[in-house]
């Protein structure tokens, strides 16, 4: 079985689908046979330019973030959608011309769209936002998205989905028979984990952050309904907010000018945006958390509240689908626009100490069972049903 998993998702700063493609990829490395090859793409300078690009592109839609939606519709959606399609075009090239090499069984592309190519295509869908949603994405990336998916849709013979809600989602709105696409979880790093008092008081040294705080891990973007958080960590009475500042981990995202004014205004509320933090140190901030807050408003799969039950956190989350399919037995969770609901809940975690024990009691079991090596091990089943006709054709003909 020769299997090669578009890595290109993986450059540059991971976010979720980036975490995703790359634990996935080492996953399938340890877990493949002798007889299994699973290889990466791309590779060579092709890697190298696509690593730029996915290194240097954070920066710019932080730019853009920064100003009137509206205006940035302009000439730089014009410039950066032809970048894209270009590079679109000659990863494409390279990857075909790379198949006519290595004569690959399998395609996985794990992020929806695949490259356009004649090898069997196996895609991974992790949420219909794009399609359901595209106000919250760049105009670029949702042009993309439909200029390409009815060729995805043609080319794919199977798909992967990340949580039973976005199979759900994925058979209603994209008429995908449900026989041909299967619900993988995906895993928890296995870094992540219940960190010392002494590593997490180091880490927070060194990172610069306050020993107390409330925690968001995310993309500083609309969907993920920060300024419903904002307005209810804000009714939270002073004293509170002394205690516990609202620590916001992650990049800026797409039309997040408003987050950005509100987040500038607020600092002397207890706001702090911390930016992007290194994986490594993932752990220590989680575990040196109050509580996480995640008050999304849609999500594939949702990894941070997963992720904070890993490290035994209490976690605050909303009630979409994905959410309570994953965490919902032990978070305490919340409609994304009951503002005084959150409110409530916030100063509750941090006022009732029971309450908070209890939030945090069973959460490892909760998070055990979600591992990248189970994870690779289920792709992989799926990738030998997928090759196996193959094998069977080849073992005739010999």
């Amino acid at each position: 079985m020769r299997v090669v998993l578009n890595q290109v998702s993986a450059l540059g700063l991971k976010a979720g689908i980036g975490h995703y493609a790359h634990q996935l990829y080492c996953a399938l490395r340890k877990h493949a046979h002798d007889v299994d090859s699973i290889e990466s793409y791309p590779t060579g300078w092709v890697r190298k330019v696509c690593d730029f690009y996915s290194r240097s592109r954070p920066r710019l839609d932080s730019r853009r973030s920064q100003y009137d939606v509206r205006r940035s519709r302009s000439v730089g959606s014009f410039m950066l959608g032809g970048l894209h399609q270009i590079g679109f075009r000659v990863v494409a090239n390279r990857f075909r011309a790379q198949h006519a090499r290595r004569h690959y069984q399998l395609y996985h592309e794990p992020n929806f769209i695949p490259l356009p190519c004649d090898v069997p295509t196996l895609a991974t869908i992790h949420d219909l936002s794009l399609l359901l949603h595209p106000q919250w994405h760049t105009p670029e990336r949702v042009a993309h998205f439909h200029r390409h998916v009815d060729r995805a849709l043609r080319q794919c013979t199977y798909f992967i989905s990340g949580s039973e809600a976005a199979r759900r989602e994925a058979i209603k709105t994209l008429s995908i028979p449900p026989e041909r696409i299967t619900r993988i979880y995906h895993g928890i790093r296995e870094d992540l984990g219940p960190q010392s008092p002494a590593v997490v008081k180091r880490t927070l040294d060194e990172l610069g952050l306050p020993r107390h705080y409330l925690l968001y891990v995310g993309t500083i973007e609309p969907r993920k309904n920060l300024l419903n958080l904002l307005k209810a960590y804000c009714g939270l009475p002073a004293n509170y907010r002394s205690r516990y500042p609202l620590l916001l981990i992650g990049k800026w995202g797409w039309n997040a000018k408003e987050l950005v004014d509100s987040i500038c205004r607020l600092k002397e509320k207890g706001v702090i945006h911390a930016g992007y933090v290194p994986d490594r140190h993932l752990a220590a901030v989680y575990s040196g958390a109050r509580a996480l807050v995640y008050p999304s408003r849609y999500e594939g799969f949702g990894l941070p509240p997963l992720e904070m039950m890993a490290c035994g956190g209490a976690v605050l989350a909303s009630t979409a689908d994905a959410i309570v399919e994953t965490v919902g037995r032990k978070a305490c969770l919340l409609d994304p626009d009951d503002v005084d609901g959150w409110r409530k809940a916030m100063a509750r975690v941090i006022a009732d100490q029971d309450w908070w024990r209890s939030l945090r009691y069973g959460t490892l079991d909760v998070a055990r069972p979600f591992t990248w090596d189970r994870c690779a091990l289920e792709t992989l089943t799926v990738y030998r049903k997928l090759c196996a006709p193959e094998k069977k054709r080849v073992g005739r003909a010999a």
